[in-house]
């Protein structure tokens, strides 16, 4: 309730309303406040990206697969419906929760599978390949320069992805030389990446 002494005179009232964000609530035990990954797991929940792997864990140090991935990355973008109906890969069933994500990952480019009749659904996600999934997903953008890490030579399917992660603040490495290409992502740094890429 605001009160004020009502002039004499004819007066002109002007009020403002200043909004305060509230940070979302955390549901998981297994995350804090003084993880790196924290606002990256709050945003990716609230976005429907991800709900965790149960009610009150998010398993932040478990390894993504590359359905997980191509998943988070379908929902990161609304969820488009695929035109194909029909999966080129033997090892995506219909019914499946990656089906639509798959179908539409490929339609964009963003992943061609492990061959012409497989995408390896369960296999763990490296950091190269997430690197050039969200590049892919960007439109592959130019990069200027060289690889700034030891372990990224120059003709790698993913030299610019990683240049492209490491410019755009999306990924540090692994250490000031090094980005591990072939690591195993976790669910920690992917929902990272994605937040730092996307949010």
């Amino acid at each position: 309730t605001y009160t004020f002494h009502m002039a004499d005179s004819k007066v002109t009232v002007e009020a403002s309303f200043k909004l305060i964000e509230t940070e979302p609530e955390n549901p998981f035990t297994d995350i804090s406040k003084s993880d790196y990954f924290y606002d990256a797991v709050l945003w990716a929940v609230d976005k429907g990206i991800t709900s965790g792997t149960s009610a009150n864990t998010f398993s932040p140090d478990a390894s993504c697969t590359r359905a997980q991935m191509v998943t988070f990355l379908w929902r990161a973008n609304g969820s488009p419906a695929p035109t194909a109906a029909v999966s080129p890969f033997a090892d995506v069933s219909v019914g499946s929760y990656y089906y639509d994500a798959v179908l539409w990952a490929v339609e964009q480019g963003i992943t061609s599978g492990t061959s012409t009749t497989t995408f390896s659904p369960e296999a763990s996600c490296t950091r190269a390949q997430v690197a050039t999934f969200l590049w892919r997903t960007e439109s592959s953008p130019a990069v200027s320069g060289g690889a700034s890490f030891a372990d990224v030579a120059d003709n790698t399917y993913y030299t610019n992805a990683v240049i492209w992660a490491a410019n755009s603040g999306v990924t540090s490495g692994t250490s000031a030389t090094t980005f591990s290409p072939d690591a195993v992502c976790t669910r920690a740094q992917i929902v990272t990446f994605l937040y730092r890429a996307l949010a």
